[in-house]
């Protein structure tokens, strides 16, 4: 493993970390907003900070015509339809379920690669996908009282994840003519847009949501806002194009043990010893799944020949 490999791991653990924190911020910006109408502003200053970054470093530059529908895809799938999906379905279905469900995003992006990509993992990747599952399984139930029937708000969930996965092969295409940071920034604003539309028809009071709250809300708004969403997004697709979207994914498996963290924190939740159960299964299914163990055994046995 070279050590821009390492590098980019790091960062990924990184982004994981922020998007894990981010959970808890983001269950303070539903309780005092509209979900879609803020989420719509949020992934807004996302893009604008994305914008910013570029501009500082030159990396800006209008998009040519083919790249403007990975842009319109990437915004379909990875911010309308995953966010939609995502916001709508945690009002109708339970934590656990929704959390099982989002720890499929790994495995059904090795589905995505495989067919559309026909990039096959190996057995030790495949073997990193399920012990990754198995460990967000024991994250998720550790403190819930069990999986709750299926209904709408799963079906929304699964929607939700099957629209992030397969931005994540948009992303993939996209990064082979365009700087993959410049493409989220495309994406994140002509998302939010598509989104605030939304939510013009589906929150009619949004708007008016956003007077009379806290500045300290606004505070974990700029959070969310900024660092996961705006530098977390730029930095996590920067990584596709250079691991692979299923190499990458596998860290998705991360945040579901970062996000309890952040509830413990944030919020007062209790960590359990089922939790780090769940962490055991899911490092290992990272260190297996991200291509890591294979590139040290490569490097190994090329030492020792």
């Amino acid at each position: 493993m070279d050590k821009n490999t390492r590098y980019i791991y790091l960062i990924v653990i990184f982004v994981m970390l922020m998007w894990g924190m981010n959970v808890s911020a983001l269950k303070v910006i539903v309780e005092n907003f509209m979900p879609i109408t803020i989420t719509s502003l949020r992934i807004l200053v996302a893009g604008l900070v994305v914008f910013i970054i570029l501009a500082f470093a030159g990396g800006v530059r209008l998009p040519k015509k083919k790249e403007w529908y990975f842009i319109a895809g990437g915004s379909v799938f990875s911010v309308v339809l995953h966010h939609y999906f995502l916001a709508s379905g945690l009002t109708m279905t339970s934590a656990a379920n929704t959390g099982l469900i989002l720890g499929m995003g790994p495995v059904l992006t090795v589905i995505f690669a495989t067919v559309i990509l026909k990039r096959k993992p190996s057995k030790l990747q495949f073997t990193g996908f399920i012990f990754g599952f198995i460990g967000v399984s024991f994250t998720v139930l550790a403190g819930s009282e069990g999986i709750d029937t299926i209904n709408l708000g799963d079906l929304y969930i699964l929607l939700s994840i099957l629209s992030q996965a397969l931005s994540f092969i948009v992303i993939k295409k996209a990064a082979e003519s365009m700087d993959p940071r410049l493409f989220t920034g495309y994406m994140l604003i002509f998302g939010s847009v598509f989104l605030f539309v939304i939510s013009l028809w589906s929150e009619p009071n949004g708007i008016a949501s956003l007077s009379n709250v806290d500045y300290t809300v606004w505070l974990v708004f700029l959070f969310s806002a900024v660092i996961a969403t705006g530098v977390g997004h730029m930095a996590y697709n920067y990584a596709i194009s250079q691991l692979g979207p299923a190499e990458t994914s596998i860290f998705l498996n991360l945040n579901t043990f970062f996000s309890i963290i952040g509830a413990a924190i944030f919020l007062n939740e209790v960590i359990l010893f089922s939790h780090f159960i769940g962490l055991i299964f899911i490092v290992s299914g990272v260190i297996f799944g991200s291509g890591g163990l294979e590139a040290w055994l490569i490097g190994r046995r090329k030492k020792r020949m």
